[in-house]
């Protein structure tokens, strides 16, 4: 397992706020403490992240169906599924400085790390965060902001059977927000109290349970490396009985050894036919499947694969944060995976000033951006300059438009005729440079 540098998460912190990444939420105002506000480049790597997900798990399956739940849920709904009674963290709170922390994260649970006070007697704090609805009547219906996607997924079992009739093995899969109500948020984005995650329910017959729960641990595996998350730096928790959520009979933490720590950044769970069960007596609604082909009827078990979107992407910058010298010169990168980098390629004219270059540079990037949407043009300051923003946010490519694009120099003497239509591609993690053709372009970005 890599050294962390001891600083890298301030580094990460600094270069997302300057780099248009992530925003404090709310910062005009003096922030909100666990809330973040995605950038332009923030959201595109976000959107990729989500994608590729969308692509592997969903779009690629037969036996997949996508679903969009409501973020809030009436109270009914989370009373059945246990999470008012079990969602919820140890909370102990400063005598002092009134400052509150999860009781089980302290080295001393008698001491407040903050001011040196006197910490209060543990309570038991529910992480939900519930809400009124009105009524036409002025009346107020009590609910709550989803803490997990899947019960939008299990309340719309039967909907999904019903419509669609599918065979076993199969899932309903979400991407979306989720809400906990985080006692103390810390560490950037990695504890926060709105969040992105993507989870499919995964119904299986009961018997069956081991081998799927097997399958889906590969394929998360494989899912890291898609994003660029090293499997030498994520260490599966097979965590015990009194460490899984009441729902849960197995689960395994993806957890990235981070320089703060152990990050969760997925899971996958067996929550046998718990959730089932429960939504059967909260609801009386039958979720139970019918098996065609041995006429009986079942209530399928659950595998759950849980992605923390927000997490994941924390990974993929700390993963590919680097700094190395080119040139002479000291430079900082992120050493993105092209499928996730939030800009494929850049477009430079090579000046500024020269009206035939920047024509011709706008014309290239319009052609590629045709194709690959996620192409950025890029005139602001001198090329070294442009090199070194488009390193830091991870552009893998860069494509300059030089006079013998145009096929000669600017006093229009054709020196090297053959290069004409041909552009300076540049790679981002080697800094080396060669001449294409511009119709090579596409296939090469691709």
């Amino acid at each position: 397992m890599e050294a962390k540098d001891a600083n890298l998460m301030e580094k990460i912190v600094s270069l997302c706020k300057r780099r248009g990444f992530i925003f404090p939420g709310s910062e005009i105002y003096g922030g909100l403490s666990g809330t973040w506000d995605y950038g332009p480049y923030g959201s595109e790597l976000a959107y990729r992240i989500k994608e590729l997900w969308w692509d592997k798990f969903v779009r690629s399956r037969e036996d997949m169906y996508g679903l969009s739940s409501s973020v809030i849920m009436p109270e009914a709904v989370w009373q059945a599924s246990g999470h008012l009674k079990n969602f919820t963290d140890p909370l102990v709170e400063c005598e002092k400085c009134h400052h509150r922390f999860r009781a089980d994260k302290l080295e001393n649970r008698s001491v407040c790390p903050d001011c040196c006070g006197k910490l209060g007697e543990e309570k038991t704090f529910n992480l939900m965060f519930p809400i009124e609805t009105g009524t036409a009547t002025g009346e107020a219906t009590k609910a709550y902001l989803r803490g997990e996607l899947a019960q939008g997924m299990f309340v719309n079992f039967k909907n999904i059977v019903d419509s669609f009739h599918p065979d076993l093995p199969f899932g309903i899969a979400q991407t979306g927000k989720a809400f906990r109500n985080e006692i103390s948020p810390r560490d950037f984005i990695s504890r926060v109290r709105e969040f992105d995650i993507a989870e499919f329910e995964y119904f299986v017959k009961p018997e069956e349970w081991e081998k799927y729960f097997e399958y889906w641990r590969e394929r998360m595996l494989e899912w890291l490396d898609e994003v660029g998350i090293g499997r030498a730096n994520v260490r599966e928790n097979d965590l015990s009985e009194k460490d899984r959520a009441h729902y849960s009979k197995r689960t395994i933490d993806f957890e990235y050894q981070g320089p703060k720590g152990e990050l969760e950044i997925q899971a996958i769970a067996y929550r046998t036919d718990y959730d089932l069960q429960s939504h059967i007596a909260g609801s009386g609604a039958d979720l139970t499947y019918r098996d065609e082909a041995k006429g009986e009827k079942l209530v399928p078990h659950v595998i759950e694969p849980t992605f923390g979107l927000g997490r994941i992407l924390l990974a993929i910058l700390l993963e590919a944060y680097t700094e190395d010298e080119l040139g002479g010169e000291k430079r900082v990168y992120l050493k993105l995976n092209k499928n996730v980098a939030p800009v494929r390629a850049a477009v430079f004219p090579l000046l500024k000033n020269k009206p035939e270059l920047v024509s011709k540079a706008r014309e290239v990037y319009l052609m590629l951006k045709r194709e690959i949407p996620n192409i950025e043009f890029d005139d602001n300051g001198n090329i070294g300059k442009r090199y070194r923003r488009q390193d830091e946010i991870g552009t893998p490519f860069c494509i300059t438009i030089d006079f013998n694009t145009l096929g000669g120099d600017s006093a229009g003497v054709q020196n090297h005729p053959e290069l004409k239509d041909t552009v300076t591609l540049r790679d981002r993690d080697t800094g080396e440079q060669k001449r294409v053709n511009i119709s090579e372009l596409s296939g090469l970005l691709k």
